[in-house]
Order: structure tokens, then sequence, then C-alpha cells
């Protein structure tokens, strides 16, 4: 592994649930780290506050579907490593979203490795590559398991993909894709279905609603936590050389799982009174099962998840009530 001493770092998505776990990782590694937004204000209460770092990044606005505007940038900083988090996430909007999708998921990623090729060549890059390139497998899905994609959010993934491979094999760039599986956190987007349990859940005990309207209730992921993924990420840009990795726990729970552990925070065993499946909220085409095999990464990168399920869980429900300013009743806290 390559020494860390003045280091620089540029983090595409810095106001999503990943950028900021990473800007900490790499923060207490010593890095000047810059944040990319496209927003032309700093948001105060945006996750990077959240997490204590609103003096820790040097946030940048700057549209990276704009491949003059990436170009400048990197030629002007050079870094030593570049992370492309920035995407459209919500899967179950990229129908509607499809051509937005793909211009940020997609054509970014071929501007921005052309700018890394052109200015600045011994930058390590990273993809935020996506389970979701599986589609519906019927296995544990590792770094040999057959693409299928199922949603315009993972055809324009599965392209950034290829292309990151490309200009690994064709240009030497020092290029990783992670394909990572659901990884969750606090500072999650209210959107995903995640933290529409959890918000909901502290939602119902202040009083503010009576009902969670969620989509397919069987629907089965690989859940882990975000804080533990970008390490992995880190660990891929130190590689002497770059590949392609599942980051994944190998285990895999259920919609309904997530709601046991979450209601059970609350003292609620049976939530069936409290969640609504609404078919509005049903996929065009959706995924059933994703598994992940983390065993390259595990082998390669020495990495491992730390945090359990319940543990994800836990910490997701708890913070949402803090964020309400609700607590948990005496009674039931030793269920927490």
């Amino acid at each position: 592994m390559k020494n860390t001493k003045a280091r620089t770092a540029i983090i595409t998505g810095i106001d999503g649930q990943d950028g900021p776990y990473l800007a900490k990782l790499l923060a207490t590694k010593g890095y000047k780290v810059y944040g990319i937004t496209r927003q032309s204000t700093r948001n105060e209460s945006s996750n990077l506050t959240s997490l204590g770092l609103q003096n820790e990044v040097d946030i940048i606005q700057c549209d990276i579907c704009d491949p003059m505007l990436v170009s400048r940038l990197i030629r002007r900083i050079a870094p030593t490593e570049f992370y492309n988090l920035a995407a459209q996430s919500f899967v179950g909007g990229s129908w509607d979203l499809a051509g937005i999708t793909t211009q940020i998921n997609a054509n970014a990623v071929l501007g921005i490795l052309q700018a890394i090729q052109n200015y600045s060549p011994s930058t390590r890059f990273y993809q935020a590559s996506t389970s979701e390139l599986f589609g519906n497998s019927s296995n544990k899905q590792d770094e040999e398991t057959p693409f299928a994609p199922e949603s315009p959010y993972a055809a324009a993934k599965l392209y950034a993909y290829w292309t990151t491979k490309i200009f690994r094999k064709s240009h030497g760039i020092h290029a990783s894709n992670g394909i990572l599986f659901n990884h969750e956190s606090p500072i999650r987007g209210p959107q995903f279905v995640t933290r529409k349990i959890t918000k909901g859940i502290a939602n119902i005990v202040a009083g503010k609603a009576e009902v969670i309207e969620l989509g397919n209730l069987d629907a089965k992921r690989d859940w882990g936590f975000a804080g533990d993924f970008v390490e992995a990420m880190w660990l891929m840009t130190q590689q002497e050389s770059s590949d392609d990795y599942v980051v994944a726990t190998g285990k895999t729970h259920s919609i309904r799982d997530f709601l046991d552990i979450a209601f059970s925070q609350i003292g609620i065993a049976d939530w069936s009174h409290y969640v609504k499946s609404n078919r509005n909220f049903f996929r065009p085409s959706d995924v059933n099962v994703l598994q992940g095999d983390p065993a390259k990464a595990r082998a390669v990168l020495g990495w491992t998840p730390k945090t359990s399920f319940k543990e994800l869980v836990t910490m997701m429900v708890h913070s949402d009530l803090k964020l309400l300013g609700v607590s948990i009743p005496k009674h039931l806290s030793s269920v927490a």
C-alpha cells in the first residue's frame, strides 16, 4: 500500500449517503478532501454536518455531466484519488427519470475517465457500481456472475462498469469498480425503503402518522452499513493493481425481517396494523433476491463488514427517534 501523506481526494456525490462516510474516513487518514456538488449554495443541514464534517471538506460546485467543467477540475487539483459516488440512485424512480439517470450514471463516468486520462493519468479512480447489475440471479452473486439489469438505473450503471474496465485495460488507468450491495445508515435518503421504515416508525411514535405504506414486503436484500462499505472503496484504491470487487455482507434479509427488528425497538411484535403494502410502490420490474459473495474482497482487500443487520436496523430507528425528539418509553428500553 502507498504512503497516505499529503494525499488529495475528490468525492462526487458528497451530498448523498456514502460521500460523507467516505470523507470522514479519508479525513482521519490525513487526506485533503474535495466534495463535489451540483448545489449552488452549501446546505448547512447536509449529511456532512450530520457527521460533524462541515469544516473537513472543501465543497466545489460542479456539474459532473459537463465534461469541460470536469476536465478543468481534474487538471487543477490532480487528485491522488477520485471517488465517483454521484448518481441518480433511486432505482424505483429510474423509469420516470431514465434520461437523467443515463446522463449522471453513465455518460458522466465517461467524461470523468477521459479527463483523468488527459490531465491526471496517475489519479486512482473508484466507480460506485451496484448489485442491481445482477438482476434476478438465483445464486449468490460474485464477480463472475453474469449481469442481467432489470431497470434503467442498472442499465446505466452497467455502461459505467464496462467503461471503467475499458479505461483500465486500454489506457492503463488505475480504475476499480466496487459492486456494492445494499448499504444503509441513519443518513440514508428518506425515499429508500429502509429509511422510509425507520422514519415512519418515529412518526408513529410521535403521533404524526398511523401507517407506513411500502411496496413489495417479500423482496430480499443483502444489507450492510455504509460506514463499513466505504472502507472497501478506499482499500480498492490502495492496491498495486486495480480490479473489480463485490462488497456485501453475504447474508440476505427480507423487508419483513427489517420490519420485525425495527418495530421491536418500540416494543411492537405484530406490526401488521402499522404497515400497508401498496401496489403503486411496486417497481415495473423488480429484483426478488440479492445476496453477495464478498470472498474476493475478504481475500484480497482484507475487508469484512463490522456491523450486523440487527445493529444496523437498531441504529437507524434510534437515530430517527432522536431526530424527532422522541424517547422510547422506559419499559421498552430493554428491548432496544
